[in-house]
């Protein structure tokens, strides 16, 4: 089996490749820059807004497994062009190849598309897959982390000093980047009647979710340190926004876009929405994995 997949340099992209050497997959990768060769990987160049590539990307394999999406900008315009337009052209590549499986990589963000532009970009990209007449499977990740990720390594950085300031009273999920790339590869050519055009929010099996401060609290037992974890109203959250945009410019992991979300008080998985336990089921339980990747962090120089 050959697999396109988009989004394969990134954070969620990475993990996938690994699980997929382990597997014996053989993976076709868009990508911007040269990569160094990978055993099982056919890189080849180009973005979701060059046709010719994703016409090559999607040519004689059997599914594609679409990752690649802006997840922080500057300019809310831009998850338009990357999130809507770049999945549209990637849906007319497959069509045209005759690639009929198709599996999406959303945001529970798109569960309420007016809160941010990220959002909103998700949501009309899983309208696009849902018409798109393919056999697609749309998943919904929460907050997935775990090593090489920049976002949660916010926290864990601040944990290490022992406070991470936090966004008004609510709670999440999260998943462990290794057990979302499982979940992808698993749905490829899982049983049709268990995936197909259905949409899946999975998690860590936590049920209910981490409020805030639990996780607060667990990222800080992950770094050895007891954390002060205070909840910020939103209007010092934009404050900071603004601050870190700034300083950082348009590196800012902090925008006024992720404020709108950061401060909706629900983003835990939805039980009815869970993947079937005949395809896939989480293995790595949160507390373990915050554990893991904190020692990533430390191994990796990012933590001292």
């Amino acid at each position: 089996m050959t697999i396109a997949l988009t989004g394969a340099t990134g954070f969620v992209g990475q993990a996938v490749l690994d699980v997929a050497q382990q597997r014996d997959i053989t993976v076709r990768a868009l990508t911007r820059k040269p990569q160094p060769p990978r055993k099982g990987v056919e890189w080849l160049p180009g973005t979701l807004s060059e046709e010719a590539a994703l016409a090559a990307l999607c040519e004689g394999t059997e599914a594609i497994v679409h990752v690649a999406g802006l997840t922080n900008a500057p300019d809310p315009a831009a998850f338009h062009d990357a999130n809507v337009a770049g999945t549209e052209r990637l849906i007319a590549a497959a069509k045209n190849a005759r690639v009929k499986r198709f599996v999406f990589v959303s945001s529970l963000s798109a569960r309420e598309p007016a809160l941010s532009a990220y959002g909103a970009s998700k949501a009309e990209a899983e309208t696009l897959v849902e018409a798109s007449g393919l056999d697609w499977t749309i998943i919904r990740p929460p907050g997935v982390y775990g090593p090489r990720d920049v976002d949660y390594f916010e926290m864990f950085r601040t944990a290490a000093w022992g406070f991470v300031p936090l966004p008004p009273g609510g709670a999440s999920s999260i998943i462990h980047v290794h057990d979302l790339a499982r979940l992808l590869l698993d749905l490829v050519d899982a049983q049709p009647a268990l995936v197909r055009r259905r949409t899946f929010e999975p998690d860590d099996g936590r049920e209910g979710g981490w409020s805030h401060k639990e996780l607060a609290k667990a990222i800080g037992a992950a770094v050895n340190r007891r954390v002060f974890a205070p909840h910020l109203p939103k209007t010092v959250l934009e404050l900071a926004a603004r601050g870190d945009r700034m300083l950082r410019g348009d590196k800012a992991r902090l925008t006024a876009d992720r404020v709108g979300y950061m401060t909706h008080p629900n983003w835990v998985a939805r039980s009815d929405l869970k993947v079937p336990r005949a395809v896939w089921e989480p293995v790595i339980p949160g507390e373990e994995g915050l554990r893991e990747t904190a020692e990533w962090y430390r191994r990796e120089g990012w933590l001292r």
